[in-house]
């Protein structure tokens, strides 16, 4: 492969991660929230309940900043705090599934809409190759993390 195309791939795939970030701080400012706090919630939401420690070790964040974020959440009923059923020493983070849906469903409708048009607009093979890069860039940046985090 050309080492232009290769350039300007890289340039649009920084683009698209720049233009994302501005995009979910937009929605989660019209939601009452942080970009970032919006994205850890995100977590819960894809994971479902999890300790504080289980937050802190997917996110990277400390236990005293994941406190506090759970704090945040919880005075906007996001999520709840609740004891393990047979361990009360342990405490789940529930998310409040139900209110965080219908918080962000309507702020990315539209997004979403036209994001799987455009989806749909191309061919099975083309989609294939999408869904492969970002697969793959999916992965790279998961073990550049890793490593990052060690």
């Amino acid at each position: 492969m050309e080492q232009d195309i290769i350039k300007q791939i890289r340039k649009l795939t920084q683009a698209y991660a720049y233009t994302a970030l501005q995009m979910h701080e937009a929605v989660a400012r019209k939601a009452g929230l942080s970009g970032t706090d919006h994205k850890y919630l995100g977590f819960l939401l894809e994971r479902g309940e999890m300790t504080a420690g289980d937050l802190a070790a997917l996110t990277g964040l400390t236990t005293g900043a994941i406190t506090g974020l759970i704090d945040r959440f919880e005075k906007k009923n996001l999520v709840k705090r609740k004891f393990a059923e047979g361990d009360r020493r342990k405490v789940l983070i529930e998310p409040n599934t139900k209110l965080i849906m219908a918080l962000f469903e309507p702020l990315y409708k539209d997004f979403r809409s036209k994001s799987e048009k455009l989806t749909a607009s191309f061919s099975e093979k083309e989609a294939k190759v999408i869904e492969r890069y970002f697969s793959q860039a999916i992965e790279i940046m998961q073990e550049t993390t890793t490593k990052l985090n060690k």
